[in-house]
């Protein structure tokens, strides 16, 4: 049975990118680049929802040559979209029309490569919902982007609970934090009396 993990860069409040920062807020260092390109970082397949499909493999056509986009180029991917067509310009991608959630399901049952999402908030929202997350993996940049910040992360989330398995420090400002997560069906101990 393949697992699924959640996985997101993320400012300490909580946004996904900010209007006029570069990507990574411009604080990526050599350690965390290197963890990025390891091997292992590699050996699974991509979730991702129509907007991250046209965003990354935009970049991924500007920039062929990149060893980040190389990588992800050469890896499997699976876009779940009711607006793309096929064929799929991107290397190693798969398009799947239909609801994500019996796909990702499905994929689970019967897969054995490890799922792992790229961006896609909705998507990534929905699979929580399901109960279909096994870890929940989230890279703390060190910056507060209230008055720039776009594409909160959490909003219209369920209640969760999250139960910190790895932690980690890149190049003295990163946070790494890796949980398993429990969707919880309503406020904790509400069901106690």
């Amino acid at each position: 049975m393949a697992s699924l993990m959640v996985d997101f860069i993320i400012s300490l409040d909580g946004y996904a990118a900010a209007d006029g920062w570069p990507g990574f807020w411009g604080m990526e260092g050599p350690e965390y680049l290197a963890w990025l390109d390891g091997d292992a970082e590699k050996q699974h397949t991509s979730l991702m929802g129509a907007t991250t499909y046209r965003l990354m493999s935009g970049f991924a056509r500007e920039m062929p040559d990149d060893p980040g986009f190389e990588g992800i180029t050469a890896m499997s991917k699976v876009v779940f979209s009711s607006t793309l067509r096929t064929p799929l310009s991107w290397d190693n991608t798969e398009l799947v029309q239909g609801d994500p959630v019996p796909a990702v399901r499905d994929m689970k049952r019967h897969g054995t490569r490890p799922l792992r999402t790229l961006g896609s908030l909705t998507l990534c929202r929905s699979l929580l919902r399901a109960g279909l997350v096994d870890r929940f993996r989230v890279v703390v940049f060190p910056v507060i982007t209230g008055a720039t910040g776009r594409e909160r992360i959490f909003d219209q989330y369920p209640d969760v609970t999250l139960d910190l398995v790895a932690s980690r420090t890149f190049d003295g400002r990163l946070q790494l934090l890796e949980y398993v997560p429990t969707v919880l069906d309503g406020p904790p101990g509400a069901d106690q009396k």
